[in-house]
């Protein structure tokens, strides 16, 4: 059942993004209500997915691909929601990919890493926080490449412009400033609670977590100190987003990709 419900969110994804591509490449209008109403079903059966895989257990199965599915289902409902204000056609068809990709590895190549979050809280709330700070601050990197790209277009004289589908540059230059800072206040609590609430997060096989997290901190606050103090745009904004991605990502997803993946 599981694998059959992966499959229907994964073609409604890909219905979502069969309706983005053409009006990108041609530069035609899209249909907003198909892809807003393909968007919100591959999100209802994905999330129906995550509940059988991560909550159908003695406990929350939280193995490496729930997790990556459960980020890109995060990720796809809150520019799913975004996308009714903001020009987001750029982004959306590599966000659906990635929702659609996961969500079929996590049903069809099954893991299990049980963890019982119902008998503490107090992880549960450094576990969330460690979620949306990672897809919010992952949004942000998206924000980065694609102001990158449209700098680089606008710089080779490319007629942007007529395009309707895509956001004005300024415009994207303030979200993803407003999407990093607000990320990087919930990565502050995420390690604020790993300090108070995880009493063996500097243990051997776990320290690199706190590390690279704190590191990936640290870039953060100076790209944003950069930008409010000293006026830093373009290039160097792109690269200290998707370091700052990069760091986390390793944090995360590291060591349990090699144990659960590779090892298993």
């Amino acid at each position: 059942m599981d694998n059959l419900i992966a499959v229907v969110a994964a073609i409604l994804y890909s219905l979502a993004i069969a309706t983005i591509v053409p009006g990108l490449v041609h530069q035609t209008g899209i249909r907003v209500k198909t892809v807003f109403v393909s968007a919100i079903l591959a999100l209802a059966f994905h999330a129906w997915l995550l509940s059988d895989l991560i909550l159908g257990y003695s406990g929350q199965n939280l193995s490496i691909l729930n997790v990556a599915s459960l980020i890109s289902f995060i990720i796809s409902l809150v520019m799913s929601g975004a996308m009714l204000k903001t020009r987001l056609w750029f982004l959306l068809p590599v966000v659906y990919s990635f929702s659609a990709l996961n969500l079929i590895a996590a049903a069809f190549l099954p893991n299990t890493y049980i963890t019982h979050l119902e008998q503490d809280p107090k992880l549960l709330i450094h576990i969330s926080l460690a979620l949306f700070s990672y897809s919010t601050l992952t949004i942000g990197a998206l924000y980065a490449l694609q102001l990158a790209w449209l700098d680089h277009k606008l710089k080779a004289k490319k007629a942007l412009a007529i395009n309707p589908n895509l956001p004005p540059l300024l415009m994207v230059e303030r979200q993803l400033f407003n999407i990093i800072l607000i990320g990087n206040v919930l990565l502050t609590g995420t390690l604020l609670t790993g300090f108070v609430f995880v009493q063996d997060m500097f243990a051997q096989g776990k320290a690199h977590k706190g590390i690279l997290s704190f590191i990936a901190w640290v870039v953060y606050s100076v790209l944003l100190w950069g930008h409010y103090r000293k006026g830093w745009r373009g290039r160097k904004v792109t690269w200290f987003a998707v370091a700052g991605a990069t760091l986390l990502t390793l944090a995360y997803f590291g060591s349990r990709f090699v144990r659960e993946i590779i090892l298993n």
